[in-house]
């Protein structure tokens, strides 16, 4: 499949921090969009350059004229780190992370949370991933974010969140974007690829995810050359969301850590 690449000004972002600060692009998951950092966009802007985008086909950016592959996406975010002068530190929720593992020559750093190595792991897997371009066409976004947003945050997460998480699926997916990025999660299995990335990495996990899992999350630091995990306690799948206080003090850590960013 031949890759698509669109240019960095035909992704929209959000943005926040002093653009002389180290970068920080947050790339999110498969049902989402920039929308979904908030907390960091509002939480990390004081020390870092904060950049969350739209995946092409999402939200408010533009749609590809054809199927990007896993590869036409990671080069399209490797676009972005180079307009704004890179490299980067790259933060990949779900998808996101798949993402963030393509382009390690542009990556300072790493924080991989709630991801996995790709749907292509297991065949069952590949399946679902694929049956949901279709799910999404027969029930329109706001049925099909209602039947899937609340999957992603604990049992114990507050209405509001669960309301926002629904809104911003709503807000974010369509086709043929969504089936473009279903068809990219359903190719990859990085886990040989991981031992080659040498940038440090923070992988995160919220202890309820049942949708990636803390196995797969351990899975990934462990095949990682470089890596510290860590399980967030009463956070699903979006612990980036869920535990947002907790979560930005492991980055600012992290960063502190791999770039002298002050904590």
């Amino acid at each position: 499949m031949t890759a698509a690449t669109l240019t960095a000004g035909a992704v929209h972002t959000r943005e926040a921090g002093d653009p002389d600060a180290p970068l920080l692009l947050c790339l999110h998951g498969i049902g989402s969009s920039s929308a979904a950092f908030a907390p960091q966009l509002d939480g990390l802007a004081d020390q870092v350059r904060v950049v969350a985008w739209d995946a092409p086909g999402y939200a408010d950016s533009a749609d590809p004229d054809h199927a990007p592959g896993l590869d036409g996406y990671a080069d399209t975010a490797a676009a972005l780190i180079r307009e704004r002068g890179g490299p980067a530190h790259v933060l990949g929720v779900s998808w996101g992370g798949v993402i963030a593992l393509r382009h390690p020559d542009l990556v300072a750093s790493l924080i991989v949370a709630d991801s996995s190595r790709g749907s292509g792991t297991d065949p069952d897997k590949a399946k679902a991933m694929r049956g949901r371009a279709g799910q999404l066409a027969a029930q329109g976004p706001e049925a099909f974010a209602a039947a899937r947003g609340p999957r992603l945050v604990s049992d114990g997460a507050s209405p509001d969140l669960v309301a926002r998480v629904v809104a911003t699926m709503a807000g974010s997916v369509r086709s043929p974007g969504y089936g473009y990025a279903a068809e990219a999660m359903a190719d990859a299995d990085l886990t040989d690829e991981l031992p080659a990335i040498t940038a440090p990495a923070l992988v995160l996990c919220g202890e309820q995810d049942t949708v990636t899992g803390t196995d797969e999350s351990q899975a990934i630091a462990g095949g990682l050359a470089k890596s510290v995990y860590v399980t967030l306690s009463g956070a699903g799948h979006l612990a980036n969301q869920e535990r947002p206080e907790a979560f930005n003090a492991w980055v600012r850590a992290h960063l502190h850590v791999v770039a002298r960013v002050p904590a």
